[in-house]
Formats: C-alpha cells, structure tokens, sequence
C-alpha cells in the first residue's frame, strides 16, 4: 500500500472526501488549514485503486497549477489490512505516473550517464579480452543501456513523442559510444582476441531469441509490479554492452565476420527487449488517461509493434540462414 498525499485548497476537502468514500478509502486524514487556506491531504490507497484514484484526481486537478499529488512508498502498515475476501492481494502494481517516474530517469542523457558507459566499456573490453568472466558481469550489472530501451518501449504506449526522442537519443549515443571507443582498441590492440567470451558474443541462435524475448518481459513485468530489483538478474541476461564492445573490438582488428556476428546479437537483444516491453505494457493496460491521448497512443503502440516484428522477423531469417 501507498500513501497518496493531496496538497491544495481547502476547498477541495469534501470533494477528495467524496473520492475517498467513493473508492472505500477509510484511512483517510488531513491537517489543518495553513494562513494560505491550503491543506494536506492523505489517502492510504490499496494497489489495485491506484491508478483510477490518480486519474481522478487528475481529472480534478487538470486546470490547476496550486494543487499537487504526491505518492509516498510505505515500509509496513500496521494492523496489516486486508481485502474485502480477507485476503491480501498476490500481485502489486505501480501507477502509470509512478512508472514513467522510474523510467524516465534510464532514458536521461547526462554527464553520469556518458561515465558510466564509458566506465563499463573498459570494464567489459578487460573481461572479453581476459577472459574474465565475473569482470564481464560487472560491466553488465554497471551498464544503462537497458534504461532507454525501456522508456523507448514506455513512450510508444503512452503515446510520448518526447520520451521516444529521448530514449532513443540516449540509446544510440551510449551504444555508440561504447562502440567507438572498444572500436578504437581493436586497432590498437595486438594481442590475441580468442578468449571465450568473445568468440561466445559473435555466435546467436534462435535459443538468444527467446533468452531476449523472456528477459525483455521479465523487465517490463518487474518494473510494473513493483519489483525492481529483478532488473539486475535482466541486465545480465540480456546485456547489451558485451555485444557492442565485441563488435567494436572485432571489427577494429578486421574479423569482419565475427563483428557481425555480434552485431546481430546486440540487434536481436534490441529489438526483443522492446517488442516484449511493449507486449507487457499492453497486458497491464499502461496507456495514457484522455481519450485523445490514448488514440495517439495507439497509433505509436501500432507502428512501433509493426516495426520491431518486421525486424525481429529479419533478424530470424539472417539466423536461419547462418545455420545452414
């Protein structure tokens, strides 16, 4: 459960006290009004209200610029509470404002971000070429490429043409970036490049479809429920930076065959993580609150889909054509 606080006129009181009564909110309080005739006031909102409560209070709050809605996470409620059939709810789910919060920030292009890739392609660029197997996961964990892949997949949802241009901003520069710089150390580099996990990056099958497909959903899921922190395990699964880094790195020493094989790694995980993003946004009826925004939202959601399946569909039959 979390707290939604209302801060606004104290005229609004027994309009949200007719939402709360509305939605059977009965742990419903308010302080007292300031010199300004402002109060604040808090909601103890179950996880399955959430959404229809903030889109209420959207709707009534649309045309002012005085009112604002915040929402606290709670450690722990106690008595516990229970619903309505005396049992708690199995699965929790966050808002979709909360959600565009928590995305949002993966898909910021900033100083920390550029370090960050940069920081990680070293890391990984030592690991693949060492050899070092825990050295790669540590790239993988400290890489944010699966950030803005993510909000690529949230923005066609909701329709966002700002958060697309963003996430996709964001992608490319980091992805490049990472590209570049590993680019550049496969022409300076004049040791052997056979370590294993190298040569396990320029190799993909159909098994690195579904790996992709089920990591991409295990994402979604995890931030639209809450758990986040099942992120880390995805960013190991379906890591984006040891594919790039190998693309780089072999394409600068002049194995063109196996830089593209990793560069079709890197396409498969791509469009994977987006196309099952996407399907879990659907399933969990992320979509915009007005009608008008959510009929833009599905034109995005329509193109987006159509054009990850087409790649996807491509990327197969360069596959299958691999394997023969």
């Amino acid at each position: 459960m979390k707290v939604i606080e209302i801060v606004t006129d104290a005229g609004h009181l027994d309009t949200i006290k007719g939402i709360a009564d509305q939605f059977e909110i009965t742990e419903f309080w308010h302080s007292a009004v300031d010199e300004n005739g402002r109060c604040s006031i808090h909601l103890l909102v179950r996880p399955e209200n959430r959404q229809r409560i903030m889109d209420t209070l959207q709707g009534l709050f649309s045309g002012s610029e005085d009112s604002r809605v915040i929402v606290y996470a709670t450690e722990t409620v106690w008595p516990a509470p229970t619903s309505e059939t005396g049992k708690d709810k199995l699965t929790q789910t966050v808002t979709r404002e909360e959600l565009y919060s928590q995305i949002e920030q993966g898909a910021r292009l900033n100083l920390n971000y550029v370090l960050l890739v940069i920081l990680s392609t070293i890391v990984v660029a030592i690991g693949l070429i060492e050899n070092n197997v825990a050295v790669v996961i540590g790239a993988m964990v400290i890489a944010p490429l699966l950030g803005p892949n993510i909000a690529l997949a949230l923005g066609a949802a909701l329709g966002d043409r700002s958060l697309i241009i963003k996430a996709l901003t964001t992608g490319t520069v980091g992805v490049g970036l990472a590209f570049i710089l590993c680019l550049i150390l496969g022409r300076l580099w004049t040791g052997p490049l056979d370590s294993a996990e190298l040569i396990a990056r320029t190799n993909v099958g159909v098994d690195g479809i579904v790996l992709a497909l089920a990591s991409g959903l295990a994402a979604a899921l995890s931030l639209t429920t809450g758990l986040s922190s099942v992120l880390v395990g995805v960013m190991v699964a379906v890591a984006l930076l040891p594919p790039t880094a190998t693309a780089g790195i072999m394409l600068g020493s002049g194995q063109y065959s196996l830089a593209f094989g990793a560069a079709l790694l890197l396409a498969v995980n791509i469009v994977c993580v987006n196309l099952s993003a996407k399907l879990v946004f659907l399933f969990k009826g992320v979509r915009p609150r007005t009608w008008l925004e959510q009929k833009k939202a599905r034109q995005s959601y329509a193109l987006f889909m159509l054009v990850w399946f087409v790649s996807l569909s491509i990327l197969g039959l360069i596959l299958v054509s691999r394997l023969q």
